[in-house]
């Protein structure tokens, strides 16, 4: 059955690509980062695996709104402050990188993902759009595709992040997140490419 957000009382299908845990539910909006592979020192992501790990192993999920939102505040911002801080190559400071980036992202638009918010920043990406096909899958194609055609060998880091939707005020959150992660991380125009659809522009 297609929603727009979570059920909690419904199955939630969970896996791990690597170190991270990733859930889904049916057609369930995501907010979803990935990152180039240089966009973070090594040393600060190996401490953060290890800490965050200890925080999962301590509250386990499914969480209650407050311990979501210390997990958040703990780990998820420390990682998104150390993103904006413009580490690595900062491949898509080059318009023509992030050209081909957003034409692969928009490709099935409509058919295999409905898109409702995503930027793309020098070094990583933020989206939130609902998976129509399995999100795994997109997020691979996206990412070998766009590779592939930027022509810089294995550029993404191999996992990513992703949140399933809580609730209307969830989405709202995250299309404020997307609108002002530019803002935040003090980027110039044509530093960064901001897409949003009807529904996203109607959020204040």
């Amino acid at each position: 059955m297609s929603r727009d957000f979570l059920n909690p009382d419904a199955p939630i299908e969970k896996h791990r690509d690597g170190d991270l845990p990733h859930w889904s539910q049916d057609e369930v909006m995501q907010f979803v980062t990935f990152r180039l592979g240089d966009a973070l020192p090594s040393e600060k992501v190996m401490h953060w695996k290890v800490q965050s790990e200890t925080f999962r192993n301590t509250w386990p999920p499914p969480w209650s709104l407050e311990v979501a939102a210390e997990y958040h505040r703990e780990f998820t911002m420390k990682l998104e402050r150390w993103l904006d801080q413009g580490s690595g190559a900062c491949w898509f400071r080059d318009d023509s990188f992030r050209n081909i980036l957003e034409e692969i992202i928009m490709r099935f638009q409509g058919e295999r993902v409905k898109h409702h918010a995503w930027v793309i920043m020098p070094n990583h990406v933020h989206l939130l759009f609902k998976p129509i096909a399995p999100i795994g899958k997109l997020i691979q194609a996206w990412k070998s595709v766009s590779a592939k055609r930027i022509g810089k060998g294995t550029i993404w880091q191999p996992s990513y992040r992703d949140t399933l939707i809580r609730d209307g005020g969830h989405f709202a959150n995250a299309v404020r997140y997307i609108r002002n992660n530019p803002v935040k991380a003090k980027l110039r125009n044509g530093e960064f490419t901001l897409w949003q659809s009807e529904r996203a522009m109607l959020v204040k």
